[in-house]
């Protein structure tokens, strides 16, 4: 019998250790850029993800995607263009 396991709060987000998925990718940013480019750098890679965690709290949950689909960089999926007017259901 397979036995699936379920977390305990649906809209809890991904982790790892203490840091939610887009905390870690800027910390990731941090690092590549400190490994390529080094000196003051290495201090951004901490100041990077600390800027953005206290940033975060400030905004609802889910900012940084709507801010980047608002800017261009990505698509919202399954929702409408942002300059749509009319919509047919």
């Amino acid at each position: 019998m397979n036995e699936v396991r379920f977390p305990q709060y649906l809209n809890k987000p991904f982790q790892i250790l203490m840091f939610e998925s887009d905390e870690l990718a800027f910390m990731v940013l941090g690092y590549v850029l400190a490994q390529r480019f080094g000196g003051f750098f290495w201090i951004i890679m901490f100041l990077l993800p600390w800027g953005y965690s206290r940033l975060k709290k400030s905004y609802p949950r889910g900012f940084l995607r709507h801010t980047l689909y608002f800017i261009g960089i990505t698509p919202l999926k399954g929702y409408p263009h942002f300059f749509q007017n009319k919509f047919i259901d």
